[in-house]
């Protein structure tokens, strides 16, 4: 198991120093790793299991998916125009003319041979007729007294227009890849081939739970100094986007018993639970002490912008079933809960669910308006992303930056990723972002 001593609150650097963005990714990508190692060495059968097609999206993949027939299934036109044989593009002459001898359709072929100086209309497609190894597209031939074709050879190349049987896929070889995030063109790829239900990774269970003694229930009424709890609605958007389990915690007081509890029942059922408030440095000294008891977790400093305070590490059951739960202790600022979700939880949950790919790509789009930044720490700006009079992407911010502001979530439909070295950005340079589409 990866040692957390070096990232515990005692440590000295994080008492004096942010743990980097990257840092902290390798951090959690390590300690999954050996969780998953542990899984695999007690060969847990119960972690995958069958699903039918329609209940597979965003479900990851858990064994390679075999092609049992070859795709195409035989030789067949790739466009609508008139198949023949190639070899009538080795005589001297410039113009072809052919004799058209019936039509070929999707699902319904010519039955025949093809003799030279002979062509059958096709479909896209439609079986190759015997013979026939090339089709020029009908936009580049002309009708001949009404039942023969003519077309100049340098429109075509013998076997162009052409799929060949198993080019896309032989019989035997995998289709799509273990650990692959179940997409909708992945279930279609899948039905093409006739198979109708997948092999796919259990799906983790993950409980969450906003702690802290101002947070209200929507339909209660709200006293002084209260707010509604947004998180829980917000972690359950993004871990539906997921396909997981959820399992609400609801909101737990500001004390230790109730803390201590909720903790312990989450770890006894789920494989995950992320909590959050309470991890910032006045918040976190009970939580600190009963993290010590149930548990291995460092409470670390990130230097990022929204989303400093962050706790990370595992969970043990009180009972003796052995049963570990990964734990992450999100801020309670609404963008920065759903800041960190971005950074390091979704990738954590993905990676542990068995999915090969865990980070998200990113694209680039050229900023609008100047942008502060400091160096020093990574810096993650609500924006949205548009295209300017040139058809270059263009980005945006959504006003106010501030944690709290969650209607600059709303509004936005990317973030603009600044990096920890990076200074001030002007009007006009490019920068990194992150599209919301698939992810938040």
């Amino acid at each position: 198991m990866t040692d957390l001593n070096h990232l515990s609150p005692n440590s000295p650097i994080l008492l004096t120093a942010s743990l980097h963005v990257d840092e902290a990714r390798k951090a959690i990508a390590s300690l999954v790793t050996d969780l998953l190692q542990e899984s695999r060495s007690m060969n847990n059968a119960s972690d995958v299991e069958s699903v039918s097609l329609d209940q597979a999206i965003n479900r990851i993949l858990a064994e390679d998916l075999l092609s049992p027939i070859d795709v195409p299934a035989a030789d067949n036109s790739a466009m609508d125009g008139f198949a023949f044989n190639g070899d009538y593009l080795d005589g001297s002459d410039n113009i072809v003319i052919l004799k058209v001898l019936g039509t070929a359709y999707a699902g319904n072929p010519f039955i025949g041979s093809i003799d030279m100086g002979e062509c059958v209309k096709i479909m896209t497609g439609a079986l190759m007729p015997h013979g026939c190894d090339t089709v020029i597209p009908q936009e580049f031939t002309e009708s001949v007294d009404g039942s023969s074709v003519g077309f100049k050879k340098n429109q075509v190349k013998r076997g162009e227009n052409r799929r060949l049987r198993s080019e896309d896929l032989q019989s035997g070889k995998a289709a799509i890849k273990a650990g692959c995030l179940l997409r909708p063109s992945d279930l279609g790829l899948a039905a093409s081939l006739g198979i109708a239900t997948l092999q796919v990774h259990r799906k983790l269970k993950v409980a969450i739970l906003s702690s802290g003694d101002e947070l209200r229930p929507l339909g209660q009424a709200l006293d002084a100094g209260s707010i509604y709890d947004s998180n829980r609605y917000s972690l359950t958007g993004l871990l539906n986007r997921l396909n997981l389990e959820i399992i609400d915690c609801g909101i737990v007081r500001d004390d230790p018993a109730s803390l201590k509890a909720a903790f312990i029942d989450a770890a006894s059922k789920a494989d995950v639970l992320i909590s959050s408030g309470g991890v910032s440095v006045g918040e976190a000294d009970f939580t600190k002490q009963i993290m010590q008891e149930l548990g291995d977790v460092g409470f670390w400093k990130i230097a990022m912008r929204p989303g400093r305070p962050m706790a990370f590490g595992i969970l043990k059951s009180v009972n003796d079933s052995g049963r570990k739960a990964l734990f992450f202790g999100l801020p309670g600022n609404p963008v920065a809960v759903m800041v960190t979700f971005y950074q390091f939880v979704r990738s954590a949950l993905l990676q542990l669910n068995g999915a090969s790919q865990t980070e998200a790509p990113l694209t680039q789009a050229v900023a609008e308006e100047a942008i502060r930044k400091k160096p020093g720490r990574t810096e993650f700006q609500r924006a949205i992303l548009g295209r300017g009079a040139d058809g270059k992407p263009t980005v945006k911010l959504t006003g106010s930056q501030g944690a709290g502001i969650l209607r600059s979530m709303s509004e936005a439909n990317c973030f603009v990723i600044l990096s920890h070295d990076q200074g001030n950005v002007a009007a006009g340079d490019w920068v990194d972002v992150a599209l919301f589409n698939g992810l938040l």
